[in-house]
């Protein structure tokens, strides 16, 4: 047996040795000095979870993301059905989030829970933070969940990172077109899958339903075309072009939905108002942005390299992010602003002290490499299986799968490409982490229950898991474009 697998089963056992006592250490049954240690245990025992579950996907090479979902979905289901404090109210959400808001409000927690979590899901939590522990479980669940929103901030400033305004402007329109239609598309044919699916569902919930099918994550794709060498190729230029437009009239399309679902109607002078303030939002930082980060780099001009683009980073990103929400759009537009924003050149004038400087990229990296997995983890964790007992769902999981397929394969003949329009409009079809964030944000918001939750997760996961070979199989195929 070659030793380097050998090495990697033992070490498979021994994490998977380890599951039951860390599984018993999370249920809180051991007092602590230090009221943080409870939390550093429970946000420790998410990353393992994570640790493994991308372990797995490397090893059948699926995407990291995929791996931490599963893994969460199963953790998440398998522990709850042995009533573990922890998983059964990470199941719940950003509802431990308004639990915790509500008894701060001064509501007793019976209220403050039921407000939050519901009447059907009540029981269970109030059990668990009447306990003796609930105090707590309630404290790691909080702090799980604020991990988890900023692993999305620094997934989104890195998605931004990847992109650049001079690219958005190179861009043909060729990939204008195929972002175009594969926002749309999808869109629409959500909005009316989920009216006629679903019984008396509010149209705020298929107006999100059918942002959630407009996303893409097409990094997935880009891995493909770079185990095929076709990186450099026109498809490639035409998938990726696409997908930076698609990020920003994504990102705009759930600011419209939000600020729909937060006014309560649809009203075209409440829609027209979002429509200007993101865009001026988009407008005025790119403008201003570079100012700013000019004039903080200056006050940081006698730290070292790595010192400033650390700060000067996690202060802008950070600084748009809380801008954003304050326009009244998600924090994440914000995030993947500042990403489009920073760029490396305004730390010229210390790179001859280096003779190969760490890009902000390689900086920030780290904090995306530990915070990101709690997202998808919980995000698994929230996936609540015995909802797809219910005919209704695996109904509305089909079809809301063969929307986010057909939308996005018809967006593929937006290109000029004779033979190859298949392959880019299954280079959009993945999900992905996009997806997942949409989602998050619809349960945040209150418009999906748990069932279209787990409807729209199944629909990522399938996405996701076939459009790697399918991509594969039609580039093989095609000719070139001509």
């Amino acid at each position: 047996m070659d030793t380097r697998l050998k090495y990697q089963r033992i070490f498979i056992l021994l994490l998977l040795s380890l599951l039951p006592s860390l599984a018993s250490a999370v249920q809180f049954h051991v007092s602590h000095s230090d009221p943080i240690a409870p939390v550093i245990l429970g946000v420790t025992s998410i990353l393992f979870v994570a640790l493994l579950g991308r372990f797995a996907a490397r090893k059948f090479g699926l995407p990291s993301v995929l791996g931490e979902l599963l893994m969460g979905i199963l953790i998440g289901n398998i522990a709850f059905y042995y009533h573990f404090d922890l998983i059964t109210v990470l199941r719940e959400g950003s509802a431990i989030f308004e639990t915790t808001g509500n008894l701060l409000r001064g509501d007793n927690l019976e209220l403050a829970c039921l407000n939050a979590v519901g009447v059907s899901c009540a029981m269970p939590v109030l059990d668990i933070l009447r306990g003796p522990h609930g105090n707590e479980v309630l404290q790691v669940a909080h702090a799980v969940d604020v991990f988890s929103r900023y692993g999305v901030i620094f997934l989104l400033f890195l998605v931004g990172l990847e992109t650049s305004v001079s690219e958005m402007r190179k861009v043909g329109p060729d990939s204008s077109r195929v972002a175009v239609i594969g926002v749309l598309l999808p869109f629409f044919l959500g909005l009316v899958v989920s009216m006629l699916l679903v019984k008396n569902i509010e149209f705020h919930t298929s107006l999100f339903l059918g942002a959630t099918l407009a996303a893409t994550s097409v990094g997935i794709s880009a891995m493909v075309l770079q185990e095929m060498k076709m990186e450099n190729s026109e498809i490639a230029r035409i998938i990726l072009g696409a997908a930076v437009i698609d990020d920003v009239l994504g990102l705009l399309m759930l600011a419209i939905v939000s600020g729909i679902v937060v006014t309560g109607s649809v009203d075209l002078v409440n829609i027209a108002f979002t429509i200007v303030t993101a865009c001026l939002f988009l407008v005025i930082a790119i403008m201003a942005g570079p100012h700013f980060i000019r004039f903080v780099v200056k006050l940081f001009n006698r730290l070292d390299l790595v010192e400033a683009k650390m700060f000067v980073s996690y202060l802008f990103v950070m600084l748009l992010a809380w801008m954003a929400n304050l326009s009244g759009l998600a924090t994440i537009i914000g995030a993947f602003t500042a990403g489009l924003i920073l760029q490396d050149t305004y730390f010229d004038h210390w790179n001859h002290k280096f003779k190969t400087p760490l890009s902000v990229k390689d900086l920030i990296m780290p904090l995306e490499v530990i915070l990101v997995p709690i997202f998808f983890v919980l995000m698994g964790i929230q996936v609540k299986l015995e909802t797809f007992l219910q005919p209704d769902v695996i109904l509305l999981a089909s079809g809301l799968l063969v929307a986010a397929i057909v939308g996005k394969v018809v967006a593929g003949y937006g290109a000029r490409c004779i033979n190859n329009r298949l392959a880019i409009g299954i280079g959009m079809m993945p999900r992905g982490e996009v997806g997942l964030i949409f989602a998050s944000m619809g349960k945040t918001l209150g418009v999906m229950s748990d069932a279209l939750f787990s409807a729209v997760v199944l629909m990522v996961i399938v996405t996701t898991l076939i459009s790697p070979p399918l991509l594969k199989m039609t580039l093989k195929n095609a000719a070139s474009c001509r």
